[in-house]
């Protein structure tokens, strides 16, 4: 492993949970929006997205290459997808509100703000988990570097 692969494997990590965070404030700022699509003639509410993300992980070819070279081969995680969550729509009834049915029900975006914030003080761990991941690496090269001087 090169020295810059910590590097790359928290820098990896902060850039997709950044995209989650967005996408987690994006929810949030929408759990309202009753007219967030135009969809055969009528407007449908907002759908909660979800980020899915995997490890980065090299094929043989590209680690054999990568070794040759003396060189690392990337690692960390990537962002797959941000699909929609496909979970009804809530359902109210407010025969006054101007996108109500001939019922009076009200379709809601299906954000759960209490489950949003949850995902977020995650998204904000794992952020932070990267950050001092990262700050470690640092100091142990910083370190690594003044024993060659000493």
């Amino acid at each position: 492993m090169m020295i810059g692969s910590s590097f790359q494997i928290s820098a990896s990590g902060l850039t997709a949970q950044r995209l989650r965070m967005d996408v987690i404030s994006a929810n949030i700022a929408n759990a309202e929006s009753t007219r967030a699509q135009y969809v055969n003639g009528q407007f449908v509410p907002y759908r909660r997205k979800m980020v899915a993300m995997s490890p980065t992980e090299p094929t043989f070819q590209q680690s054999l290459n990568a070794a040759m070279n003396g060189q690392s081969t990337p690692r960390g995680v990537k962002v797959t997808q941000i699909k929609a969550d496909e979970t009804p729509f809530k359902r109210v009834y407010q025969p006054t509100h101007p996108d109500a049915d001939a019922q009076g029900y009200v379709s809601l975006p299906n954000v759960d703000i209490a489950k949003e914030m949850v995902d977020m003080i995650s998204a904000t761990r794992s952020y932070e988990a990267n950050v001092t991941a990262l700050n470690a690496s640092k100091s142990m090269i910083m370190k690594a570097l003044e024993i060659g001087r000493g």
